[in-house]
């Protein structure tokens, strides 16, 4: 009972602001410039002024959350890389020397790492161990994991979006590591969304042809024996999902109950986005889309949840690199919106 009410209050989404948006939609309008003339800069200031209550926000400070795990079903040979380099990448990030660390550092972003379910002991320096399990069971065999391992793991993101809003973090975004993860993504797409698995199936690490067969077979087959509820995002994420998909979930979920932004990264930070709008529809009002990623899933993703990616660069990295990325366009949005002057200050009154 405590933990379905936990989960209940965590679905509570505050509906956004439509006097702040409605105040900085007129703002943008009285910038020197055409109307409009901004494009998708004049929206996400609008948008953030609904979330967060501000007219002319304030995202001064910005986080990226890393959540890293294992996958069973690499046995299955659905990676081109060996399952080891999920705990070698932990401690590249734990270095600062890898893609997501480098361009925080470079624009100014505050960077969490979480192992919520790696095979990897000890930890490097400065990783938040909040492990549920050492990695997920094949999902091809039986279930990835029990429904309440899910349910930790999406705690463990709650809590830390809690934290990052108590601790002043104003925009955030969400982003992961796992080898095998774009096959656990590519099946909870196709939970969610119903879509034919071969439609939202790529190329991963960079299969080539017979591992890509390989994985879309795998997937297939993860499915018949799993049969996840479609209904149920949490029967999906549990039986073919992943700990750190369950995470950046309740990561999204926390953030969006809290009226913090996230800005989401590629496939499989998106299909958390969606796992969480399946449990509380009103998270998408808090949702941003970085970048439309090279896999085919996630422009499936982005469509079913009606966002629209501000960057187009081919890229299928993950680890949040897309999301950081796209974080000096908010920074451009939220600058002209302080900085421009308006025509009444040019004499130009209505």
């Amino acid at each position: 009972m405590e933990k379905d009410q936990w989960l209940k209050g965590l679905m509570e989404i505050p509906v956004t602001d439509e006097k702040a948006e409605k105040e900085a939609r007129n703002h943008m309008d009285q910038l020197t410039k055409p109307l409009g003339a901004l494009g998708d800069l004049e929206e996400i200031v609008i948008r953030l002024a609904g979330i967060t209550g501000e007219t002319v926000p304030d995202i001064e400070r910005k986080g990226v959350a890393v959540f890293c795990g294992d996958h069973g079903v690499t046995e299955e040979g659905v990676s081109a890389y060996p399952a080891e380099v999920t705990g070698l990448m932990i401690g590249n990030f734990s270095r600062g020397k890898a893609a997501v660390t480098v361009l925080a550092r470079r624009f100014g972003a505050e960077v969490s790492v979480v192992d919520v379910g790696s095979r990897l002991e000890p930890l490097p320096e400065g990783v938040l161990d909040r492990k549920v399990r050492f990695g997920t069971a094949n999902m091809a065999r039986g279930p990835a994991m029990t429904r309440e391992e899910t349910l930790k793991a999406l705690r463990v993101g709650a809590d830390l979006a809690l934290q990052w809003k108590e601790n002043g973090i104003q925009l955030a975004a969400v982003g992961e590591m796992g080898i095998g993860n774009t096959t656990s993504a590519s099946a909870v797409a196709a939970v969610l969304t119903g879509k034919p698995v071969r439609e939202l199936t790529g190329r991963g690490t960079g299969l080539d042809d017979d591992g890509l067969e390989r994985k879309r077979e795998v997937i297939t087959r993860s499915l018949e024996v799993n049969r996840p509820d479609p209904a149920d995002p949490l029967d999906g994420l549990a039986k073919v999902g992943g700990l750190e998909i369950a995470a950046m979930t309740g990561f999204i979920l926390g953030a969006a109950r809290h009226r913090l932004p996230v800005v989401v990264d590629g496939l499989i930070s998106t299909v958390a986005a969606l796992a969480a709008v399946r449990l509380a529809p009103g998270v998408r009002a808090c949702l941003f889309a970085s970048h439309r990623s090279a896999e085919p899933a996630h422009g499936v993703l982005l469509e079913d949840l009606g966002l629209k990616p501000l960057i187009t660069a081919g890229m299928r990295l993950g680890e949040g690199s897309g999301a950081v990325l796209a974080f000096p366009l908010f920074d451009g949005a939220v600058t002209t919106a302080k900085e421009m002057a308006t025509f009444s200050e040019l004499g130009l009154n209505g």
